[in-house]
């Protein structure tokens, strides 16, 4: 096994640091390990990823938020969103880089989705803080991390995965990610403080604002607040699903774009080209990504990766700490759908033999999905951000590492002490 796993992250790292596109690149890696190394037909496999990725509900909701975040950014709602956002942030050290943070954190309340998060939060966020001059580190680094928020805080496509696979109430495991998706947003934003504080020149020096400029500056949120109320009202009062509330966030925003008089011929075709291309792009990763993932499977690391932990014999917390560096393991090669649905059913026993609650489990390993998005070789939202600003692969994870970090002390911490998670599920029940 573990000369498979290295020949496989060996032509991983080769052809990704190569000029071919990722997506080809990890298509090209999931066919060569399917031929050299099992017996299975690489284009009958090739065919049922191709069609079962793009022919899902969930990937149908990718392209309108993608959709959604074209129209904001060029209808002036992202410029308007800082110029709103600006006195409000300039007593915070860091400033507009919070904004990423704020920002994903509401969008992630919308989508369910990591990919969708980045993507339409990096299209709004990212060309204005390089435009006013932030720290390009901090800036393409705080998305990376703050994109993941999009699993943890609900509605969760992950924790929908893990409820039906783990046999877990899925409304019980959304009110558990609350608050560990509220500390996550803190630790990103205290980071940027801490960094801030110590090099003041990271963040640009904004306007002084006063009490009445901040009132004022209030209008220029309202459209976007009451998008997110629409998006979101259309959720949570069963009007829509997730999936179809990314269609009420396109119908939103044209009509915002309409009454903004900022819409018209040239600036809609603008539109519709940026979203076909960043779909694409996107789309192109998730079904090259899926197939490897598939490879992997194929080829049993997953499943002799944990059954070896199995024979070890470990305490609580041992095989926590010993099952986080499988899952960062599995997280360079696999997607969080494919890492659940694997592991599993050999992980989850183990894990209530040990006396840990499984609900706890849930937001555990949705933590420890949300490290692989900000992961190389095969790390998600490095490739969408790769998407937006073109910076290589590894300079976006050496961005990222920060938040790598905060997301593992995060896991720490409710691993110390869960009741973090398991309070606000219990409350709600009694």
């Amino acid at each position: 096994m573990a000369v498979v796993a290295l020949t496989l992250l060996g032509l991983l790292f080769f052809f990704l640091g190569s000029t071919i596109w990722v997506g080809i690149s990890l298509f090209i890696v999931g066919i060569l390990s399917i031929i050299l190394f099992t017996n299975n037909p690489p284009l009958t496999i090739l065919s049922n990823i191709l069609w079962n990725n793009t022919n899902s509900a969930t990937m149908m909701a990718l392209p309108l938020f993608i959709l959604m975040g074209e129209i904001l950014v060029r209808s002036r709602l992202s410029e308007n969103l800082f110029k709103g956002l600006a006195p409000w942030m300039s007593f915070l050290p860091g400033r507009l880089l919070h904004v990423n943070i704020i920002a994903s954190s509401l969008f992630s309340a919308v989508s369910g989705s990591s990919a969708a998060t980045t993507a339409t939060v990096g299209k709004i966020a990212l060309p204005e803080l390089l435009k006013r001059k932030y720290d390009r580190s901090l800036s393409i680094g705080s998305l990376a991390g703050a994109g993941t928020l999009g699993f943890l805080i609900p509605p969760s496509m992950m924790m929908i995965v893990y409820g039906i696979v783990a046999e877990v109430s899925i409304g019980r495991l959304f009110i558990a990610g609350i608050v560990p998706g509220i500390i996550l947003a803190l630790g990103f934003s205290g980071y940027i403080i801490i960094r801030c504080l110590i090099n003041p020149s990271l963040a640009r020096k904004e306007d002084s604002y006063t009490w009445e400029d901040r009132i004022k500056a209030l209008p220029q949120l309202l459209p976007i607040i009451l998008l997110i109320i629409l998006v979101l009202g259309s959720i949570y009062s069963g009007w829509a699903t997730p999936t179809e509330a990314a269609s009420v966030g396109v119908l939103g925003s044209f009509i915002i774009a309409l009454f903004s008089r900022s819409l018209n011929g040239k600036v809609f075709m603008e539109i519709i080209l940026g979203s076909v291309k960043t779909s694409t792009m996107i789309m192109l990763i998730v079904c090259g990504a899926s197939y490897l993932s598939v490879t992997v499977g194929y080829l049993k690391i997953p499943a002799q990766l944990t059954q070896f932990i199995s024979t070890l014999g470990l305490t609580g917390f041992q095989l926590i700490l010993i099952l986080s560096i499988m899952y960062i393991l599995l997280g360079m090669m696999l997607d969080g759908f494919s890492i659940i649905v694997m592991s599993l059913p050999l992980a989850l026993p183990l894990i209530v033999a040990a006396g840990f609650d499984p609900l706890w489990f849930g937001i555990y390993l949705v933590l420890m999905i949300e490290i692989s998005q900000i992961t190389p070789p095969v790390g998600f939202n490095l490739f969408v951000i790769n998407g937006l600003v073109k910076d290589d692969i590894l300079k976006i994870a050496y961005y990222a590492l920060p938040s790598f970090v905060v997301i593992l002390l995060a896991t720490a911490l409710i691993t110390v002490y869960p009741e973090i998670i398991l309070w606000l599920p219990d409350l709600m029940m009694r």
